[in-house]
């Protein structure tokens, strides 16, 4: 299975774990070569309104400022996607019951394992938007 195919069976879980509110954080990590852009993080934000993420990107430089920006979970989706080989080759879904971790090895196949949880309570991201 290749891995775009297998983060849609990933992306799945991250569906679920919102859906039933278990979503506690979301990270790419493991740059390729060694670029700038260090992370970048997915938090939930606390909202009355439809479920929002406030999207992080962490870069080394501190010459850089990190770039934050709010998306709903599909448009969070549509976002990430394109780092994903191209500047990280894991992502790390953190939730209240289980941590599942993405990975795309050097020959382009992906894997999904899972791991004990490491977050007990959700903290939620403040909203950017004022």
């Amino acid at each position: 299975m290749s891995y775009q195919d297998e983060f849609i069976l990933f992306w799945k879980q991250v569906e679920e774990s919102v859906e039933e509110k278990r979503f506690a954080k979301l990270t790419m990590a493991k740059t390729i070569g060694k670029p700038n852009l260090k992370n970048i993080f997915v938090r939930p934000i606390y909202s009355d309104e439809a479920f929002r993420v406030l999207v992080k990107l962490h870069y080394q430089s501190r010459d850089t400022e990190d770039q934050e920006n709010e998306f709903s979970l599909n448009e969070a989706f549509m976002y990430l996607k394109p780092y994903l080989k191209t500047s990280f080759l894991s992502v790390l879904l953190f939730t209240t019951t289980k941590d599942v971790t993405f990975k795309v090895n050097k020959k382009g196949a992906g894997s999904i394992t899972e791991h004990p949880p490491t977050f007990s309570n959700i903290v939620f991201a403040s909203s950017t938007k004022k």
